[in-house]
């Protein structure tokens, strides 16, 4: 099978035989306090930096899961207020996440499918941290580079994080402009799930000891404190998934030696295939209206036929995309546009839509 499904989604070509050497190592045995995990941590820190361009001034830590990561943000960088830039499942939960550990968060939303004018977003005073979501994977809407940058230099006094978890590593976001950013490995680095990534700047930190010092709930362990006094000796606060550290180094090293630029420029292909495709097809059309807002890596199509419908063709040809999300999940596909999948096997699977 071919996976083009949005997450978990399609294993990078070398996934299998990391995961060999992982085990062939014993790494499932390995101690996180050991010389042998911190050269791990280490390699995996350096990869990501060189792939994703992320500075010395943002450490690189790692959780369970991007869902988990939205909690630790609200809890050790938010007293109150929270601002959340809203246009579908995943950035609604995230405001959902501030409403559920009792801050007081706001939100500009706009339908499902649209993307933001930063010229209208008015972000009241008290706001202590901005929450984007620059590609929403339920609607496959992006927020243009541009546009987070500009966010953050139209309110440079508040903290501004963003959720890369289906745009990382092909978001070139500046990372200098971002105080925090996170994703998970089960999309577009083709790892299964149960690892997170969260890219922090010290402005983070420093908001953290000051909720604590006011007596506030960061949390009972894995809090921003712990995490930057572990990461000095690249540990961390708690035994971690050591294997899916170890095989995301090495993808990460594999993506370098590929280059990101290539990397980039194919998915532009495969990208601009998928919505030439819907344009043509009158059974398919892009739910995303405005070609800047339409995410490059998660195309989501309207369909005429139920996708359910859809799917089911397309498994026959060993093949799988997604279905709509939530409540368009009969009436909408998602094809994810990742670095696992190559230019041909995209071809292949728009001759087999093309046949519906």
């Amino acid at each position: 099978m071919i996976y083009f499904t949005p997450g978990p989604s399609h294993l990078f070509s070398t996934y299998q035989k990391h995961l060999i050497e992982a085990m062939n190592l014993q790494l499932g045995s390995i101690n996180h306090r050991s010389d042998a995990f911190r050269k791990i941590y280490r390699h995996t820190d350096e990869q990501l930096r060189l792939l994703m361009d992320i500075p010395s001034t943002h450490a690189i830590f790692f959780a369970s899961s991007a869902t988990e990561i939205w909690e630790k943000i609200m809890l050790n960088c938010v007293d109150q207020y929270s601002f959340h830039l809203t246009n579908g499942a995943f950035s609604n939960k995230f405001y959902d996440f501030a409403n559920a550990l009792k801050k007081s968060p706001a939100r500009f939303a706009v339908e499902e499918g649209q993307g933001f004018n930063m010229n209208d977003i008015l972000i009241p005073e008290e706001t202590e941290l901005i929450c984007t979501t620059q590609n929403e994977t339920s609607t496959g809407v992006q927020i243009p580079v541009d546009d987070l940058m500009k966010l953050k230099k139209k309110f440079p006094s508040k903290l501004l994080c963003t959720d890369l978890v289906s745009v990382a590593p092909y978001s070139a976001i500046d990372h200098t402009m971002m105080d925090c950013s996170f994703f998970s490995v089960q999309k577009a680095f083709g790892m299964p799930p149960g690892l997170g990534v969260w890219i922090v700047n010290e402005n983070c930190l420093a908001k953290a000891d000051q909720l604590k010092n006011k007596g506030l709930n960061i949390g009972a362990h894995n809090t921003l404190e712990s995490y930057f006094k572990n990461y000095k000796t690249f540990e961390t606060p708690s035994t971690p998934n050591v294997i899916a550290i170890y095989i995301l180094g090495k993808i990460a090293e594999d993506m370098n030696t590929l280059g990101i630029a290539n990397i980039r420029k194919d998915l532009e292909v495969k990208a601009d295939m998928i919505y030439d495709f819907a344009k043509q097809h009158k059974d398919f059309e892009p739910l995303v209206n405005q070609e800047t807002h339409r995410s490059r890596t998660v195309a989501v199509l309207n369909t005429v036929q139920p996708s359910a419908e859809i799917i089911a063709a397309v498994k026959q040809h060993h093949m799988a995309v997604g279905s709509g999300y939530g409540k368009n999940k009969a009436s909408q596909i998602r094809i994810a546009n990742f670095p696992a999948t190559s230019v041909q096997q995209m071809e292949e699977l728009l001759d087999v839509l093309n046949t519906l």
